[in-house]
């Protein structure tokens, strides 16, 4: 069991290291300093992972799905010294959908994709020909995280890729890279040397990464432009890909919906990990019959929702991640208010107060052509736009070229349902946002990205079809 000291002692890079100091969204105080590691690090990271392959890919299924399982014990030992890292780095409060939580995730997620069955598919046997699907490893999967979720997104990487016999070389995001740093310290405790390298490492690390030869598949989580980035950098190769990118997630209410019922899981569908998660909701569509009392609504629950330093045990919401995301959600509230929009809550923050913290903002009376709702804020200010013809209501949210997630919210399921099957989006959950689950698929449309994760679908992603037949 590691304790949080003994992790920051853990992932100390060595004497004579490149180093850069790693600072606490909250407070502005330095957590610990990061190695930056190099593309010479990256390429013996990725010799070592090719050479490891072949004999994880040896064992059985069950085999190494017994070593996810030990893995995740490991992770649960540790989980809160892990915990408190996470919310000192990431910003993100211990309770609540948060660091914690996160962690939890962690090995549960391990556990689920431990659990999976994937057997030979039977695609044809009509007594003259028979035909069966196989899936192989890709070999090394790079993954390339992100900084909103850092332990659970890579786990969703590193999970399926273990699984299927492949090994693993992951580049976490520059802001998060120790919250990585030491969940592979701790999976290393179990797993076979060579399966599992991070490596923290800047831009040109990635682009290596997506580009190397001897990677076969790349995984990643982030903005759309990097995936571009990173679409371009693996043409060369034809490598496998599975981007999820970003998202600017529509909710649609219908006035059937009851305001009060609804609007604790609206707000953590739009605020979770103080809205800094692809798949929340980013634009809200309320029907103009239930319009004021959904706002009435959701102002309550944000002045009920504490936010302040994740390592005070009382907060449920944090600051955001890093300055630039900061600026970018006070841009997008400046301009609605610019605008005429009418600020419900929130919008005000403190400069005296350090750290990156914007209050939890709810606009309201705002264009669909405001800035706020046609841009990606990721963060703590969602718009809620009134509407009284559904049909426009779904072209709005049909209207830009994302397409990661969204919800429709109604007491009639049957409705529901049939207006989902209308929205443009990977995901559409009926009167909740958000809520994945590890053998559910879960991917993006449109510019959020392509591919699936998570359940049989996850797991063919990252193996190679081989059809045998006779």
């Amino acid at each position: 069991m590691e304790t949080y000291e003994s992790l920051l002692t853990a992932i100390t890079p060595p004497a004579g290291t490149a180093t850069r100091p790693i600072l606490n969204p909250a407070t502005g105080g330095t957590v610990t300093a990061a190695p930056v590691h190099t593309v010479e690090d990256l390429e013996a990271a990725v010799e070592a992972a090719r050479a490891a392959q072949p004999s994880w890919a040896a064992l059985s299924h069950q085999e190494r799905s017994q070593v996810l399982l030990d893995t995740a014990d490991a992770i649960d030992r540790s989980a809160e010294a892990l915990a408190q890292l996470l919310s000192r780095e990431q910003g993100k409060p211990l309770n609540g959908p948060n660091a914690r939580f996160e962690v939890g995730a962690c090995s549960a997620w391990l556990r689920a994709t431990a659990s999976i069955e994937l057997a030979p598919e039977v695609v044809v046997d009509d007594g003259e020909t028979y035909a069966e699907v196989h899936y192989r490893p890709v070999g090394v999967v790079g993954a390339i995280g992100p900084w909103n979720w850092p332990m659970m997104i890579a786990i969703w990487q590193i999970a399926p890729s273990l699984r299927m016999g492949n090994t693993v070389v992951l580049k976490p995001s520059e802001y998060t890279p120790l919250s990585v740093l030491a969940l592979a310290v701790v999976m290393n405790q179990v797993l076979p040397e060579g399966l599992l390298t991070v490596i923290a490492g800047g831009q040109e690390v990635g682009a290596r990464l997506a580009s190397h030869p001897a990677v076969g598949k790349v995984m990643f989580t982030g903005s759309t432009e990097t995936g571009k980035a990173i679409v371009r950098s693996s043409a060369d190769t034809v490598k496998r890909l599975t981007l999820e990118l970003g998202g600017n997630d529509a909710a649609i209410v219908l006035p059937d919906a009851d305001p009060r019922a609804i609007a604790q899981d609206l707000f953590w569908g739009a605020f979770i990990n103080t809205g800094q998660t692809c798949a929340a909701i980013k634009r809200l569509y309320v029907h103009a019959d239930i319009y004021d009392a959904v706002c009435d609504a959701l102002t309550d629950v944000a002045l009920a929702t504490p936010m302040g330093i994740g390592t005070d045990e009382q907060n449920l919401l944090g600051p955001l991640q890093n300055k630039q995301q900061y600026d970018i959600v006070a841009r997008l509230v400046d301009a609605a208010k610019e605008s005429g929009a009418k600020v419900l809550v929130g919008g005000n923050p403190d400069p005296r107060q350090p750290g990156y913290f914007y209050p939890t903002t709810l606009v309201a009376d705002i264009g669909n052509d405001n800035p706020l709702v046609a841009e990606e804020q990721f963060g703590p200010a969602l718009p809620i736009i009134r509407y009284t013809n559904l049909d426009e209501a779904i072209e709005l949210a049909n209207g830009l070229d994302a397409g990661l997630g969204a919800s429709v919210w109604s007491s009639d399921r049957k409705q529901a349902h049939r207006i989902a099957e209308r929205l443009q989006a990977g995901s559409v959950w009926i009167n909740a946002h958000g809520r994945i689950n590890p053998m559910v698929p879960f991917g993006g449309t449109k510019q959020s990205g392509y591919g699936l994760e998570f359940g049989v679908a996850g797991l063919k992603a990252l193996g190679v079809p081989q059809v045998i037949s006779g």
